[in-house]
């Protein structure tokens, strides 16, 4: 105990003296290059925050939801980060067809009216392509604005269950002692863990509400209090509804995540006092004994502070961790000049913080300040602080058993590289297994991961094709992990069984001037499809052009028929210089 907190002391120490002397410092890249680190962001549907930008009540406007959603998740990806916490149920309402509660106002414009897509399904899928999990964010007590519900009229919740439900001012919110709120609660999330493939269910404001909101429970500690003390009745509740979510959501798949963002001071310190503001006392929300008792998988605090509102809070959450990742949720919306103005100084040293005491990564609340780059911060994140991608940190609680590892052969075309393995079984029946793949440093032949480089994560097909643009990694070796579902890795396994293909891919067409040349037996087509030599899909073309290809970066690409049923074939190979 004493020892962590003189290094965090001096870690912290060694930050603030490092901007005041040299704020440039603080840009350059951390000391530490993780494995394991989760890097995520809330993405706000809550009246469009971070999306969508505009409802929609047509196709053209649902396509566009969607261009720009995707939009989004590619500027996620190209910056490092791997958890999406995807708000699907916003204030009893849902950014997916549920049989329970009506959808939200965010992509219709008007509260109850289905749009003309599934936005939860289509996130889901494609997070997955980019190999970013996608948490169903769930708010959890508050319900909606007074005139949101009489919009509403009878599908509103305060007007199906007013049992559970309370009047505070201008809103509804749930109440947390009437025992009936949890089950209702846990159906939301098993509805949505049932029908999606879901990496986890992140639990928002499940807490009692702040002094600010005029709030009156007399009626339900008279009802239910059975002679407890108020405050410690109320951390009950809480907790109770926390453990039903649980004990559904691990019924049904017990690899899903379950997290939640409490206050991000946890309650006063023996040296430094939250002034009032803490979520075991101010709120009832008891997280750090969630942890304990295993209804949590990782935590997101909200610690929108900084200085000494934030440093001993975020060591505080570190050393009661009990073993599971705690992820500090920080305020970049305040390096927003509209908020607070912060330098983006602030939270550089915040983000080397949470990495250089072990912790289990960096959130960013929110989506928008981050890919609007507000004060370079998506630059110094994606070109200095994650440099390398990172994999999230394996449930080893839930189990600690890895895969097989599988056995992997390859076959080099020309430049070209592809990778086959056999499908692996993880070791419990039903839990699914992918797969990751690495380049061996190309000096050794040592099988570590440190001496390796991730290439591709979470891919579930047996095959993986890439081309190398530096000629010194040409020659390198390869290997493939099965992962399980709780993020348990196997050994590396080294390819084998090298085989050269005979390919007109050893003289590849080179575009010119941006354009290339199509062989004359060129198949007929409406697109031609550009993918990376991953099969990852890069641009599409009308086949009425000639396919100028200048917008590319330079590097090895494949050229492919794109028929109007999603029917592909491979017309060839080029480069682009």
């Amino acid at each position: 105990m004493i020892r962590s907190l003189i290094t965090a002391s001096a870690i912290f120490l060694t930050l603030i003296l490092s901007n005041s002397t040299a704020p440039a410092q603080i840009i350059k890249g951390a000391a530490a290059k993780p494995r394991h680190e989760v890097r995520a962001v809330w993405l706000t549907t809550l009246s469009g925050l971070d999306w969508p930008s505009k409802p929609a009540t047509t196709e053209e406007g649902a396509r566009q939801q969607r261009q720009e959603l995707c939009r989004i998740l590619d500027k996620l990806q190209q910056a490092g980060i791997n958890t999406v916490l995807f708000q699907s149920r916003i204030r009893s309402t849902t950014a997916y067809p549920s049989a329970i509660e009506p959808w939200d106002a965010a992509f219709t414009g008007t509260p109850g009216k289905a749009p003309l897509y599934d936005p939860l399904a289509f996130a889901i899928e494609e997070c997955h392509k980019r190999h970013m999990e996608l948490h169903a964010w769930v708010v959890a007590f508050p319900i909606c604005k007074v005139a949101v519900e009489k919009r509403l009229g009878k599908q509103a919740l305060p007007r199906k269950h007013p049992e559970l439900c309370r009047r505070c001012g201008d809103q509804w919110m749930m109440d947390p002692g009437v025992p009936a709120t949890g089950d209702y609660l846990a159906r939301i999330c098993e509805e949505i863990v049932r029908r999606y493939d879901v990496d986890g269910i992140h639990l928002d404001y499940i807490r009692y509400p702040e002094e600010s909101i005029p709030w009156n429970d007399r009626n339900t500690y008279r009802k239910y209090g059975q002679g407890m003390a108020v405050s410690a009745w109320r951390r009950e509740n809480v907790t109770s509804v926390v453990r039903k979510i649980n004990h559904v959501v691990k019924d049904i798949r017990p690899w899903v995540k379950i997290s939640c963002s409490p206050i991000g001071k946890h309650a006063d310190l023996p040296r430094q006092s939250s002034y009032g503001w803490n979520a075991r006392d101010a709120v009832h929300q008891d997280a750090q004994k969630w942890l304990r008792e295993g209804l949590m998988d990782m935590l997101f605090p909200m610690m929108y502070f900084d200085g000494r509102h934030f440093y001993p809070f975020a060591q505080d959450w570190q050393e009661q961790s009990a073993g599971r990742p705690v992820v500090p949720g920080l305020g970049i919306y305040f390096l927003s000049p509209r908020e607070k103005n912060w330098p983006l100084g602030t939270v550089a040293r915040q983000m080397q913080f949470t990495r250089l005491t072990g912790m289990g990564g960096q959130a960013f609340f929110r989506s928008r300040f981050f890919t609007d780059n507000v004060k370079g911060l998506y630059d110094f994140a994606s070109t200095d602080f994650y440099t390398r991608p990172a994999l999230i940190p394996p449930m080893t609680w839930a189990d600690s058993i890895s895969p097989a590892p599988p056995h992997v052969k390859m076959e080099r075309n020309g430049y070209e590289f592809q990778l086959t393995w056999q499908p692996v079984s993880d070791n419990t029946p039903g839990v699914p297994v992918t797969y990751n793949v690495y380049r061996l440093a190309h000096d050794t032949d040592t099988l570590t991961f440190d001496q390796s480089t991730l290439l591709a994560q979470g891919l579930k097909e047996t095959t993986f094709r890439y081309a190398p643009l530096l000629p010194r990694t040409r020659n390198s070796r390869h290997a493939v992990t099965a992962v399980d579902a709780y993020g348990n890795e196997s050994p590396l396994t080294a390819t084998s069984n090298v085989v050269s293909l005979p390919s007109a891919a050893q003289n590849i067409p080179t575009t010119k001037d941006g354009y290339l040349s199509l062989p004359a037996d060129t198949p007929e087509a409406p697109f031609y499809l550009v993918t990376d030599l991953a099969g990852r899909a890069v641009m599409t073309i009308p086949a009425t052009q000639k396919p100028n290809l200048s917008s590319l970066m330079p590097g090895h690409y494949e050229l492919r028929t794109l028929g109007k049923r999603g029917v592909s074939h491979r017309i060839m190979y080029f480069r682009k210089e």
